[in-house]
């Protein structure tokens, strides 16, 4: 039977049901993690799915040992399930019927442990993921303790095991200074709990909110252990968790704000008409205090969800003052939170977007915020690559920084400043287009090859023939499912907001089948606003 051919309508009918998604399951879909997993593994033997987490681990290791993707991006994962694999041996656990062998669980452990080692001895830079330079010297620390114990049992599971390479843990000792003082700990560092050593049981600041502590799964397990009675909320999140990937776990979750604010931002952009549930809208309302929105709970606040947000409501009719991201105005740019090491393309073509509609929707809004809105403008092209590209803190792929770049410049910055930079970024798109007609930073993904249709046709427009046709070749892609792809979004552990990235997708299609006639930033698509209301 012959499939009917794609039309803007069924694409929109999608979308609306991508929006009905979002009410449904409000704690968002968030892809498996191997590092979050191996750390349940090792922490959590005592929740169920243990035998499901371990076989995992073993299903997700690639064929040279290691876990996760190119560039650096395998040394977490793949310090987290060799650790993880190992306390299991050390700890000499019976054969689970719903997990692998012991034998199975040896060899994986031995093969992993070669290629963590090869890794480690490159001594080359980590990405630049959250907690990365904590994560790994704790967990090979870990590692070296449990070889030893073997080796004292003359055990024969892994001969030959040496200890791993040195690594750089200035970082990890620096943090474990401050836990021993009284000095408050930054908020963000509890959403890697897990790797802060015993010392964290010792801050009653840290507490769980709404069951989760830094909304991660590992983080609240470890906080268990280190707990003399149990806590009913906590435990009733983790079993959550478990039974949505039937064992295995995402890196943070819930994701309830940031998945709605991104998702609905994603398809306002693009021209897509949206009608998101009164209750999903007041929620994201609510959830901008003083310093803004957080994308989990027990995360702080930031610039690049509060943002999001900011933008979301403008565009449903529910603009709220957005005098929160002014906390994190530097002067020259914006942080994603205060104290934040190095700063984030992403984050700052998000505020410029926030700030961009009030400018020119509000009352007095241009007296307000153009001239913040014009230097911002100026700073993004300022950072952009001599080939035309963005790359960012938050995303491992290229296309992601880009596409938020130029969509924010051409949306919302003066000509003078977005129009040359955004004629070298579709340049960048077109010559990077792979001959299958996708784009990928490791080879061609349907969420890849979305933001550079959207590159192409949001920020360029169908009056360029180049881009138009560049659009055209890739459409087949943007069929594809998104479960396909690797995960490229940056947490301790790569993954992917499923929602989101669909958002993208679909938003894409729309443009690709002809829908891209709106100007940047789908300024036409605005529904009527109520007025301004101010943030709690």
């Amino acid at each position: 039977m012959t499939r009917p051919p794609e039309t803007a309508q069924t694409v929109a009918d999608a979308a609306g049901e991508l929006v009905a998604d979002l009410d449904r399951k409000p704690a968002g879909r968030v892809s498996a993690s191997v590092y979050e997993t191996g750390r349940l593994v090792a922490d959590a033997p005592w929740l169920g799915g243990h035998g499901r987490r371990l076989a995992y681990l073993l299903g997700e290791q690639g064929p040279d040992g290691a876990w996760g993707l190119p560039d650096g991006y395998g040394l977490v994962p793949t310090a987290s399930a060799v650790e993880a694999l190992v306390t299991v041996l050390v700890r000499d656990e019976p054969t689970d019927l719903t997990g692998p062998a012991r034998s199975d669980v040896e060899a994986a452990a031995a093969r992993g442990l070669r290629a963590l080692a090869r890794r480690l001895e490159t001594g080359a830079p980590l990405p630049d993921t959250p907690a990365a330079d904590l994560i790994v010297p704790a967990l090979t620390d870990r590692i070296d303790t449990h070889l030893a114990r073997l080796r004292d049992r003359d055990a024969p599971a892994l001969p030959g095991a040496l200890p791993l390479p040195r690594v750089d843990r200035r970082r990890l000792d620096a943090v474990s200074a401050l836990l021993a003082t009284d000095r408050p700990m930054p908020r963000k560092l509890w959403h890697a709990y897990e790797v802060l050593g015993p010392r964290a049981a010792t801050r009653d600041e840290v507490r769980p909110i709404d069951g989760a502590v830094g909304a991660s799964p590992a983080a609240t397990a470890r906080w268990l252990n280190h707990r003399r009675t149990p806590d009913r909320a906590a435990r009733a999140y983790l079993d959550e968790v478990v039974a949505r990937h039937d064992g295995p776990v995402p890196c943070c979750t819930p994701i309830t704000v940031f998945e709605r604010s991104w998702t609905l931002s994603t398809l306002l952009r693009a021209g897509v008409s949206v009608r998101p549930s009164p209750a999903l809208v007041a929620g994201l309302a609510a959830a901008l205090g003083p310093d803004g929105a957080a994308t989990g709970p027990g995360l702080p606040a930031d610039a690049d969800t509060t943002s999001a947000t900011l933008y979301a409501l403008a565009r449903l009719g529910r603009p709220v003052e957005p005098a929160s991201l002014f906390r994190y105005d530097l002067g020259t740019h914006f942080c994603t939170w205060r104290g934040e090491d190095g700063n984030s393309i992403t984050t700052n073509a998000h505020v410029l977007e926030a700030l961009g509609w009030h400018a020119r929707h509000t009352r007095d809004g241009a007296s307000r915020y153009a001239v913040r809105v014009a230097a911002l403008g100026g700073w993004l092209r300022d950072v952009q690559q001599p080939d035309g590209h963005w790359t960012d803190r938050w995303h491992a792929s290229p296309y992601y920084a880009t596409y938020c770049a130029a969509l924010a410049l051409a949306g919302h910055a003066t000509p003078e400043v977005a129009g040359e930079a955004v004629d070298r970024a579709i340049g960048w798109v077109l010559a990077t287009q792979r001959a299958d007609g996708g784009w990928g930073r490791w080879s061609t993904t349907t969420e890849e090859t979305a933001y550079a249709v959207h590159v192409l046709l949001g920020a360029g427009g169908p009056q360029r023939p180049d881009a138009a046709e560049a659009a055209h070749r890739a459409l087949r892609h943007l069929q594809v499912s998104v479960a396909d792809d690797p995960p490229l979004w940056h947490d301790k552990d790569l993954y992917t907001p499923v929602l989101v990235v669909r958002a993208a997708v679909l938003a894409a299609r729309l443009l690709a089948l002809g829908r891209g006639a709106a100007r940047p930033g789908g300024e036409g698509a605005d529904v009527s606003h109520q007025g301004m209301i101010t943030s709690a």
